[in-house]
């Protein structure tokens, strides 16, 4: 590219109209200009950019933080295109962006109490769903060489998610036995595949058959279905089955909250964890002096550090893992299907945008 571009079409998030119940935001596609870079920033033209839950519940009102105007969109991926150092290293090379700030290395929780993540917030209002996007160089991590662009966004958010909850705080092992309870999310799949690249036997949870079918596909061992009330009691029969010595988890990699633990204690080892990176089911954990009796732990796992994500991309590079792509929808402007599938929470897998560059849609329109 001879020169840069100086303006780019950007999703933002639009104040829901008065009256309007339940309150919903609007997604607007606008066109911005693109400042002049600053010391220390490139300008990276996305390819693709990733669907999070978090931006349905930023639309219903219902994230902390709301910027209206800002851009949505945590998960991007794309090539630098231009950047403020005309010899920086970076250009040309393929990146993904980081997709948090606050959080650089510490092993316990992020430094900074204005930790947050990109996508529709007041601290940062970088977005991804965009076609241009200008970061600090040092918020790009190299992209996999095995990953295209759609691939790669849907990567960061999750893959850091997924990796603190399973190596960083499950310390997930070769031969150990691990439940991912909500197989289908995107979160969920990933910590997945990270166990099965360390060697663990996983099993999993869904209220879908399917999804149950398609994760034993991908190397799950089983899986149950958590509607019925004797899902606990098949996954201990499953245990035995496949792993008559020691027949118990190691660890429940969980998203739901809720009576999880009273419904593995059980089949938890002594020691073993339960890590919760989610409550989809209720804000709230049972537990009791039976699992304090065992050493058992609940541990509490949102996002991770930078350095954690670069510990993780270079795992997936390691044994080329590629994350699960569910749906791509084809341009900014047809975003919403994006969101709608997210709402509807059918896909197997990570909801991506493919960014397609040049005069298409329509500026400023109510997606």
């Amino acid at each position: 590219m001879s020169q840069p571009p100086t303006s780019t079409k950007v999703i933002t998030v639009r104040k829901s109209p008065a009256g309007r119940e339940p309150r919903y935001h609007d997604a607007a596609l606008e066109q911005r200009a693109i400042p002049p870079l600053q010391k220390g920033e490139v300008l990276v033209k996305l390819g693709a950019a990733g669907f999070n839950h978090r931006d349905v519940w930023i639309r219903k009102g219902l994230y902390p933080g709301i910027a209206f105007g800002a851009a949505f969109g945590s998960d991007g991926a794309g090539t630098v295109v231009a950047a403020a150092d005309a010899n920086d290293a970076l250009l040309n090379k393929r990146v993904f962006l980081v997709p948090m700030r606050g959080w650089e290395s510490h092993p316990d929780a992020p430094e900074s109490p204005k930790f947050t993540i990109l996508g529709g917030g007041k601290i940062v209002p970088l977005g991804t769903f965009a076609e241009y996007v200008a970061v600090e160089r040092d918020q790009v991590i190299l992209t996999p060489d095995h990953l295209d662009d759609e691939h790669a966004a849907a990567w960061p958010l999750g893959g850091l998610t997924a990796w603190r909850a399973s190596v960083v705080n499950a310390r997930v092992d070769k031969g150990d036995n691990v439940l991912i309870t909500g197989i289908g999310g995107g979160v969920a799949l990933l910590a997945m595949q990270i166990c099965l690249a360390h060697g663990a036997n996983v099993y999993v949870s869904s209220s879908s058959e399917d999804k149950i079918r398609q994760a034993v596909s991908l190397g799950a061992k089983a899986g149950v279905n958590y509607k019925a009330d004797e899902w606990p009691a098949q996954l201990e029969k499953l245990l035995k089955e496949n792993s008559p010595r020691t027949p118990f988890l190691s660890a429940v990699i969980d998203s739901g909250g809720g009576d999880i633990m009273s419904n593995v204690s059980r089949i938890l080892k002594p020691g073993g964890r339960l890590v919760i990176y989610g409550m989809t089911a209720a804000p709230m954990v049972t537990f009791t002096m039976r699992e304090v009796l065992k050493n058992q732990q609940v541990i509490g796992s949102t996002m991770g550090s930078h350095k954690d994500l670069i510990d993780a991309t270079k795992f997936m590079a390691e044994h080329r893992f590629v994350p699960i792509v569910s749906h791509v929808i084809d341009g900014l402007e047809n975003a919403e299907q994006g969101f709608e599938l997210i709402s509807k929470g059918q896909q197997f897998g990570k909801v991506v945008i493919r960014i397609r560059h040049g005069d298409v849609g329509v500026v400023r329109a109510s997606l």
